[in-house]
């Protein structure tokens, strides 16, 4: 199969990680990441990962609930070097080699991220999943993709989620929902579409990064995406 991008940054939620529980991280489905993941990889493409840890805890909520913000949030890093670690495991067990790289330094379980270090395993074929967020509080891990996907010369963002693409309203409470095949940063930023935090969002456009947005649950919706067939919804850069 032939690829339209080299290197691509994925995006995986914290909740994608649980399946149909309702917390936590379900083993069935890091194995079924993992073996779609390790395909696209074993083709030659450079995957990098930025994993949130939504399923475990979210800063936001804990701060809605009265905890101090920041201290939510550096709970929350905490939680995605759990699912990091989770997805690592999950990746050697494919036989692939994978690199956790951490923002907040835990040297025991896990590398210090370091731009250039990453970028030498990604070249060699290493996984790397980048844990921890950016390491700031106040910032979301979609924020952390972006950066990343930026920093380490992706080709392409892609988001996972649980939803085909993006659409004009909510597709879960509306059944005339309009899915959009291809859409505009700016169109995405005035139209106020979840796609992406804003931050994230306006990285991506100074910086002309495409995004991606597709459905995760598919056996083989990434192979497709990165092939160039029309999955999901891409956001691009109007001229």
């Amino acid at each position: 199969m032939t690829y339209q991008y080299k290197r691509v940054l994925l995006k995986l939620s914290g909740e994608a990680l649980m399946g149909e529980g309702g917390y936590g991280i379900d083993p069935h489905v890091t194995e079924r990441l993992a073996k779609q993941i390790t395909s696209i990889a074993q083709d030659g493409v450079e995957v990098g990962i930025v994993v949130g840890g939504g399923n475990i805890f979210r800063g936001l909520a804990g701060s809605a609930k009265g905890m101090d913000r920041a201290q939510a949030d550096y709970m929350g890093m905490l939680a995605t070097i759990m699912n990091a670690l989770a997805l690592q495991d999950a990746f050697e067990k494919q036989q692939v080699s994978c690199r956790v790289m951490s923002a907040i330094q835990m040297n025991e379980v896990c590398e210090p991220y370091i731009r250039r270090r990453a970028m030498n395993h990604l070249a060699k074929g290493d996984i790397v999943i980048f844990a921890a967020g950016s390491g700031n509080p106040y910032f979301t891990t979609d924020t952390a993709a972006a950066l990343r996907a930026c920093e380490i010369g992706a080709d392409c963002l892609l988001k996972a989620t649980k939803v085909d693409g993006i659409y004009d309203r909510d597709p879960i409470n509306n059944d005339d929902a309009v899915r959009f095949e291809s859409i505009s940063y700016h169109e995405v930023l005035v139209r106020g579409l979840q796609v992406m935090d804003a931050t994230a969002t306006a990285l991506c456009q100074d910086n002309k990064m495409p995004i991606i947005v597709l459905n995760i649950e598919g056996t083989d919706t990434i192979k497709r995406a990165l092939s160039g067939e029309p999955v999901g919804t891409v956001v691009y850069q109007e001229d």
